[in-house]
């Protein structure tokens, strides 16, 4: 069978159509670097390069919700650090009160500094991170503590709550953070549990716990009155106050190392799940320019014949 000049121009401009499309694409991956830009480019591929990315997703939730811990954390522990030194300035007042040899003017300037103290202890326990409550537990956007108008001077009771000189008014949830699949980890404190030695918020001091407001308060109070007893009586439980502020701050510590190592972890991971994704989605450079070039180069050969073809006519074969 003979075959037409219509036919081999058909044949010829298909085959310039099919060359055409293919050196687009070959184009397409070289701009863009990637081999696999729709389904129908690599149908196996699409089931594990769904699932990568998936994960990568996930990953990717892990870290920036441990990073936002991790930046609240680090707000935790500058506080508490904060609470520690106040604690420490008190104590330094309260031995220069109890030295005996101060009038009761000079010991109420050293109350009214001791109250200074309590403020910044206030302070610090409304602290805030984006405009949430750090000691508030899941109460984040209610002030966990404000003054108890009901407070009688001398009458605090450590089982009950209505004689303690300030309310808590969050809660006893502390706030955890899944870190991996299954484990969670606990990444903040509870007001209650660090300012009133009240774990589980019932109203009652725990046992070998202090609150820490109200030894400040009774400490402001026994040097306005130049109580030397109980000043030094006072000073032994402010030093449990701070021993337990610095307890609190190491366990927060060790599970602040623990996100950290997590999020290194989950770095790893990533690392790894784009260098899956990247043998199913990303073309070799040097690979695609050679594609190119041969692409071009049959084009043109293509394009050539083509112009040969079109130029015969009846008169070449008489």
């Amino acid at each position: 069978m003979k075959a037409t000049q219509g036919t081999t121009y058909r044949m010829l401009g298909n085959r310039l159509n099919d060359i055409t499309t293919r050196l687009e694409t070959l184009r397409k991956i070289g701009a863009s670097g990637k081999k696999l830009n729709r389904p129908s480019d690599d149908p196996a591929s699409i089931r594990p390069v769904l699932n990568t990315r998936k994960q990568l997703s996930n990953v990717d939730r892990y870290l920036e919700t441990m990073g936002q811990s991790m930046d609240k954390m680090e707000a935790t522990d500058g506080h508490l650090g904060h609470v520690e030194n106040v604690l420490v300035r008190v104590k330094e007042l309260a031995i220069n009160a109890a030295n005996g040899a101060m009038d009761d003017q000079a010991l109420q300037v050293l109350s009214e500094q001791i109250g200074h103290m309590r403020e910044e202890l206030l302070d610090a326990s409304n602290s805030t991170v984006d405009g949430k409550y750090i000691f508030a537990g899941y109460r984040e956007d209610t002030k966990p503590f404000t003054l108890n108008p009901a407070y009688v001077p001398g009458g605090y009771d450590p089982n009950n709550s209505a004689t303690w000189p300030y309310v808590y008014n969050g809660d006893e949830n502390p706030t955890s953070l899944e870190i991996a699949p299954g484990e969670r980890l606990q990444v903040n404190i509870t007001g209650t549990d660090l300012f009133f030695g009240d774990a589980d918020n019932d109203g009652v001091v725990d046992p070998g716990r202090v609150n820490i407001f109200a030894t400040v308060t009774n400490m402001m109070e026994a040097v306005a009155a130049g109580d030397v007893a109980r000043i030094e009586s006072e000073m032994s439980v402010l030093d449990q106050g701070a021993e337990q502020n610095r307890r609190i701050r190491s366990q927060l510590g060790s599970r602040a190392a623990r996100v950290e190592s997590a999020m290194q972890h989950q770095e790893e991971v990533r690392i790894d799940l784009k260098q899956i994704l990247s043998r199913y989605e990303d073309a070799d450079a040097i690979e695609s320019f050679n594609n190119i070039i041969q692409q071009e180069n049959a084009f043109q050969a293509a394009l050539n014949v083509t112009a040969k073809v079109s130029q015969l006519s009846i008169l070449d074969f008489i």
